[in-house]
């Protein structure tokens, strides 16, 4: 039996997906929202995760970390699915540093789900290949971690003193960051390169 926990923010359709592949007699299914997500996996001790990638909360990365250290196949490879699309590639690229072993279109059919679970669950990487595009597109996004982490508490609504003291910089270290993401993302201002980098699931 191979124990799966799906994590997706909206009830209704966590609910209908993991009622539509719980019918396979291997796959025995639990699901949580994203805030739920690591107390779920506690006690469920999942064998698998599938994961939305598409969330706002902004405890995502810490989340994600934490599933992935729990949810292990041989050799401690982390069987994560996530569930992305290639119109948002910034998802993927997290995925990846996560060290997801499945990545399958939103897209898809239950079907495929089932199959990546089943391969994940073997320690197998599965990748759907209409991924494709946006792996590349992932390969080419333009700002550092540290960019990342300091757009995140800025897209959070943090001031540049919230985020010095949050990330241990400077206010003017701050500033020259933002400085830079707005430039890298051929933004107007913060706001607009926020609006660019949610749209590519960058943050």
């Amino acid at each position: 039996m191979i124990r799966v926990l799906l994590v997706h923010d909206t009830y209704l359709l966590r609910a209908a997906l993991a009622a539509c592949i719980g019918r396979e007699p291997d796959l025995e299914v639990s699901s949580a929202s994203w805030q739920r997500a690591v107390t779920t996996s506690r006690t469920q001790l999942p064998d698998v995760c599938v994961v939305d990638m598409d969330s706002h909360d902004p405890e995502g990365s810490r989340v994600l970390r934490e599933l992935s250290a729990r949810c292990c196949v041989g050799g401690g490879t982390s069987a994560l699915l996530a569930l992305a699309s290639a119109e948002r590639p910034g998802t993927l690229r997290r995925a990846f540093e996560e060290r997801a072993l499945g990545y399958l279109s939103k897209n898809a059919s239950p079907d495929r789900l089932v199959e990546g679970i089943r391969r994940v669950a073997k320690g197998e990487q599965y990748i759907d290949e209409s991924l494709g595009f946006g792996f590349l597109a992932a390969s080419e996004i333009p700002l550092t971690k540290r960019e990342l982490s300091v757009l995140s508490l800025a897209a959070e609504g943090a001031s540049i003193g919230e985020i010095a003291r949050s990330l241990h910089l400077s206010n003017g270290t701050v500033r020259n960051y933002l400085a830079a993401i707005t430039r890298k993302t051929g933004a107007r201002n913060r706001v607009d390169a926020i609006r660019i980098s949610r749209g590519a699931g960058w943050v």
